[in-house]
C-alpha cells in the first residue's frame, strides 16, 4: 500500500493531538508532577504547529515556511528536553534557549542562500542534539533511577537522535550519487518514524509518572505517617531482606509512661514526644539500620552486622540521648525515657518474627526490672 507524504503529515499531526490530549487528562491525576506533564503536552501542541507549517511552508515567503516549521518542531523537543530536566527540580532554560537562537541564526544565515540543503540536511541536527541531550538527562536523572518505564523513555529518545543523526549523515550522500529523486522518498522514512516517535515517546513518559507514583503510593504504604519511619509492614518486609543477607541484632523499645504523657499533656505533646524518639533513634542508630514504628509507642532498630556489645552501645546510645533531648532538647520538655530489648541472631534465632520476640520478652524484663534500661535477651 502507498501512502503519500502529505498523509504522514496529517497522521503525525493526528497522532500529537492524541499525545496531547492523554498527557493533559494524566496531569489531572498527578498533581505532583503536572509542571513536567504540562511542558510535555506544550511539546506535542508544538509538534502539531510545527509540522503544520511544514506541510503548508510553500505557501509562506522565502524562507520563512521552513524556519518557522523547523523553530517550532525544535521547540517541541526542547520542552521534552526540559520537563525531564526537571524530574529532578528546578532546570535551567538557558541551554534549550541556546540551542534556539543558534538554529535561527543558522536560517538567517546558510538558511536564505541554501534553504532546501538546510530543510533536507541540517534541520535534523537540533533534532538530534534535544533527543541525545534527552536521554543522557534520562541517564543521569536521580529520581527515575528504579524505574523501569525509563529505559524505554531513554531508547525512544536515543533511537529517535540517532536515526535524526543517520539522516543528516547518509541523505547528502545517497542524494549526491543518486539523485534529488531519493527525497521524497527519505521526506516518508522520516516521517514514517515521526509517527513512531509520536507514539511511543508520550507513552514512554506517562509511564514514567505512572510507575513514580506507583512507587511513591508502595512506599507510603510501608511508612508510618507520624515519625517517618517504616511501619510494621515496611520493617517485615525490608529487615527478612537485610537479615537473610547478613547476621544482624534488634533492639526493641516502648517509650515509659507513654499514656500517662498523653494524659498529662495531651496527644499533640505526646506526638511530639513519639517523633523525637523517632529523629533521635534515626540518627543514633547510623544510615545502615531499619528503624521502624511498629505500633503506638512500640518501635524496633534492626542492626546489620552488630554483635551484643555493638547493639547494646548503640541502644543505650539512643535511650541516653533521647531522655536528654526530651527534657532539654529541640522537643516538647517533657521528660520522657525508653526500655529497650536486645536480641542478636545465632542459631534457632535467625528470622526476623523470633528475633522481634526474644527482643520483645528482654524488653518485658527490661518494664519489669524499673524501666529506663536496656535488657538482653536470654541465649537458648
Amino acid at each position: 500500500m502507498q501512502i503519500d507524504l502529505s498523509t504522514l503529515y496529517y497522521l503525525i499531526i493526528g497522532t500529537v493531538l492524541v499525545a496531547l490530549a492523554m498527557t493533559l487528562w494524566e496531569r489531572q491525576a498527578h498533581p505532583r508532577r503536572a509542571h513536567e506533564l504540562g511542558l510535555w503536552a506544550g511539546a506535542y501542541l508544538a509538534f502539531a504547529i510545527g509540522v503544520t507549517i511544514g506541510l503548508n511552508r510553500a505557501l509562506l515567503p522565502g524562507i520563512v515556511g521552513g524556519a518557522l516549521a523547523n523553530l517550532v518542531i525544535v521547540t517541541g523537543y526542547l520542552l521534552i528536553l526540559h520537563g525531564v530536566a526537571r524530574l529532578d527540580g528546578p532546570a535551567s532554560l538557558r541551554r534549550p534557549v541556546a540551542i534556539l537562537v543558534a538554529l535561527a541564526l543558522l536560517w538567517a544565515t546558510v538558511g536564505v542562500r541554501c534553504p532546501g540543503a538546510l530543510w533536507n540536511y541540517l534541520a535534523s541536527l537540533p533534532i538530534t542534539l534535544a533527543c541525545g541531550l534527552t536521554a543522557w538527562t534520562l541517564m543521569q536523572s536521580r529520581s527515575t533511577r528504579t524505574l523501569r518505564a525509563r529505559r524505554l523513555a531513554i531508547a525512544v529518545a536515543a533511537g529517535h537522535g540517532l536515526f535524526n543523526l543517520g539522516r543528516v549523515i547518509l541523505t547528502p550522500v545517497l542524494v549526491a550519487a543518486y539523485g534529488d529523486g531519493l527525497l521524497p522518498a527519505f521526506g516518508k522514512i522520516t516521517m514514517y518514524e515521526g509517527v513512531l516517535y509520536s507514539v511511543a515517546m508520550p507513552m514512554g513518559l506517562i509511564a514514567l509518572v505512572r510507575e513514580e507514583a506507583q512507587a511513591d503510593a508502595l512506599a507510603a504504604s510501608r511508612t508510618d505517617y507520624l515519625t517517618g519511619l517504616q511501619n510494621r509492614h515496611g520493617f517485615f518486609e525490608a529487615g527478612t531482606r537485610l537479615l537473610d543477607a547478613q547476621p544482624a541484632a534488634l533492639l526493641a523499645f516502648d517509650l515509659d509512661h507513654f499514656k500517662a504523657i498523653n494524659d498529662r499533656h495531651g496527644h499533640a505533646a505526646g506526638d511530639a514526644v513519639l517523633r523525637l524518639f523517632a529523629d533521635t533513634a534515626r540518627r543514633a542508630a547510623g544510615p545502615d539500620a531499619l528503624v521502624a514504628r511498629l505500633g503506638g509507642e512500640e518501635f524496633a532498630a534492626l542492626l546489620p552486622g552488630r554483635d551484643v556489645g555493638g547493639a547494646r552501645l548503640v541502644g543505650e546510645t539512643i535511650s541516653r540521648l533521647f531522655a536528654a533531648a526530651s527534657r532539654h532538647g529541640d522537643g516538647p520538655g517533657i521528660p520522657a525515657t525508653v526500655s529497650v530489648g536486645l536480641a542478636a541472631a545465632r542459631p534457632g534465632l535467625d528470622d526476623l518474627p523470633a528475633l522481634l520476640s526474644a527482643a520483645d520478652r528482654a524488653l518485658y524484663r527490661a518494664k519489669a526490672g524499673g524501666r529506663n534500661r536496656l535488657e538482653v535477651a536470654a541465649a537458648a
